[in-house]
């Protein structure tokens, strides 16, 4: 009898890893319609026009920011020329504008830096939120087995919010989903909880069961923002707001204010290498397992 083939997302499940304070640490947002195929590599092994891939990769490291391709369920292109979105995930104003453009390479235009700095990409503002559901599965088999599906219930559900995206990391908590232009990560998504998931944002609401937490902070913040709103029962997206932050010796200490209260929120974060594990299916050794444990929650007088 042949062995079943190793999945990262179910050695995640099995072993209990929580996703909180798991998303990537990143403000910065564009996104580029292309039908595909991408490849393992997206912007390298996509068939864009020469070089350009290699400029975008140059471009993410310069702003760090994080460089998508998208394409809408059915693989079809979205209506005359090519979509293109930037984001700015403010923990408090976030941004996101949108426009079209009739070649690839005209998103060289779109002004990151001017974004980053609190103005805009030279793209019209867009008010309306995008469901980014990472399905590339070149990259790890996980995003597309659990990926695909969730794609398409999204779609028939929320079609002009939802797109498919190459890859937005942690590929063991797939179904992975991103909203923007929160930067919220969303994981271990099924069709079913996926719709309630965006039923709930759109409502100005978070799913803490699923939610991996705010790429517009850090890991430890992100994990300390989700602690404290299960402490406090508080799903309101808006109702938290970080006043601070500090960290040293493995301990991150974030202050949130919440309706008028402050609360302190002190995480410990480690790296275990007793419980080291292939962290996606594709890789050929062990990783350690980041984890952030509570150490204490405390309301200021």
């Amino acid at each position: 009898m042949s062995q079943a083939a190793f999945r990262c997302a179910a050695e995640s499940l099995l072993r209990d890893e929580s996703p909180a304070g798991t998303a990537t640490h990143v403000r910065t947002w564009l996104l580029l319609e292309h039908v595909g195929p991408w490849g393992e590599r997206a912007l390298r092994d996509a068939r864009l026009p020469e070089g350009l891939g290699v400029e975008l990769e140059r471009r993410a490291t310069e702003h760090r920011a994080k460089i998508l391709l998208v394409r809408r369920y059915s693989s079809t292109p979205d209506g005359e020329g090519l979509r293109v979105f930037a984001a700015y995930a403010d923990p408090v104003r976030p941004r996101l504008e949108a426009g079209r453009l009739s070649d690839p390479r005209e998103i060289l235009d779109v002004d990151l830096g001017a974004l980053r700095a609190g103005g805009t990409s030279g793209l019209a503002a867009y008010d309306g939120a995008l469901f980014g559901v990472c399905t590339n599965g070149r990259h790890d088999v996980c995003c597309a087995e659990k990926g695909r599906p969730v794609a398409k219930a999204l779609d028939a559900a929320h079609p002009e919010e939802t797109w498919e995206v190459s890859h937005i990391g942690g590929d063991r908590f797939a179904a992975n989903l991103l909203v923007l232009p929160q930067g919220l990560y969303y994981g271990r998504l099924d069709p079913v909880s996926a719709i309630s998931v965006a039923g709930s944002h759109l409502a100005g609401e978070l799913d803490l069961d699923h939610l991996r937490g705010r790429s517009s902070q850090p890991m430890p913040v992100q994990a300390a923002e989700i602690l404290l709103r299960r402490e406090l029962a508080e799903t309101r997206e808006d109702a938290l707001v970080l006043a601070a932050r500090s960290s040293g010796a493995g301990l991150t200490t974030a202050t949130f204010t919440v309706g008028g209260a402050a609360y302190d929120v002190v995480v410990r974060t480690t790296r275990d290498s007793g419980t080291a594990a292939r962290l996606t299916c594709k890789a050929s050794r062990d990783n350690p397992l980041p984890a952030h444990e509570l150490v204490s929650i405390s309301r200021r007088s």
